[in-house]
């Protein structure tokens, strides 16, 4: 991040404070289930009220935002899973201190197409699939037909995660395609009947694709405590954040705009899924 000047402006009888930072710049890169949708809306709205700040996002997958965030090249890292040890003993060996920022919770949904008539999978059954000892629907109380499945690339946070909470760590089948994003799984799954794939709680809803029910739980964001495949998204930085990023991150992370439109675009808010976790352990 540059800074070569500051202007504030305080608007007389109002509650907006306005500052501008001419010539200001934060760099965030990583995730694509941040980066693609939720990113560019908090940047949009968080412009609002800064207009001399530019702020870049490159969302190319989780991996991307700790070799970025190592390399000076990102201010903030977005990441769709934690960080992994051997990322952070690279940190650690540069004498940086990698800290971690939730930004919402997510909800990893299942999603078949629209015609097949498979509404819900145990996670076993997600596990065979994706693993590819179940390869036909007919294994799955489905119509008979080679099962096609669609995954994220190596890259990505969503790719590890899936393989964590719905695989048993174990790998993919060698037959899986993988995709740049959440959108192009959403497009294949669309056009292929026997399709299946997993995408971010913020592409659940499609036209021509729906949500399965995983052991029996549905991706919804009051559901988020009871879900199998529900996680913690983030942000990352180095070292803890000061001036026009700190400012950016406790706005994405806390305040009432930054979470109303984590929950517009589809995920869920960090205090409705505490509090939905409270709510469950207190039954």
């Amino acid at each position: 991040m540059k800074i070569k000047g500051i202007v504030s402006v305080i608007a007389t009888g109002t509650a907006i404070v306005t500052t501008a930072f001419a010539q200001t710049k934060i760099t965030i890169k990583g995730s694509d289930t941040l980066g693609a949708k939720l990113v560019p809306q908090l940047k949009a709205d968080y412009l609002k009220a800064h207009s001399g700040l530019d702020i870049e996002i490159l969302a190319q997958g989780s991996s991307h935002a700790f070799s970025n965030l190592l390399a000076g090249t990102a201010d903030i890292g977005m990441s769709s899973r934690k960080v992994k040890q051997s990322e952070a003993d690279k940190f650690n060996a540069s004498g940086k201190k990698l800290v971690e920022h939730v930004a919402a919770w997510d909800m990893i949904a299942v999603i078949v197409n629209e015609k097949n008539p498979v509404k819900k999978l145990s996670l076993a059954q997600i596990e065979g699939i994706f693993t590819g000892s179940i390869i036909d629907w007919s294994e799955v109380g489905g119509k008979a037909g080679k099962i096609s499945i669609y995954t994220r690339n190596t890259s990505s946070g969503t790719y590890k995660s899936f393989a964590q909470l719905a695989m048993s760590k174990k790998d993919y089948a060698s037959n899986s395609q993988k995709m740049e994003g959440n959108q192009p799984i959403c497009t294949e799954v669309s056009k292929n009947v026997n399709g299946i794939g997993y995408v971010g709680l913020a592409y659940a809803k499609g036209s021509d694709y729906k949500t399965v029910k995983v052991d029996g739980v549905s991706a919804k964001p009051s559901k988020v405590s009871e879900y199998p495949l529900a996680r913690k998204l983030y942000y990352y930085t180095v070292g803890e954040p000061s001036s026009e990023v700190a400012a950016f991150l406790k706005y994405a992370t806390s305040s009432e705009a930054a979470n109303a439109i984590v929950e517009q675009t589809g995920f869920v808010p960090t205090p409705v899924a505490n509090a939905s976790i409270k709510s469950s352990a207190a039954k």
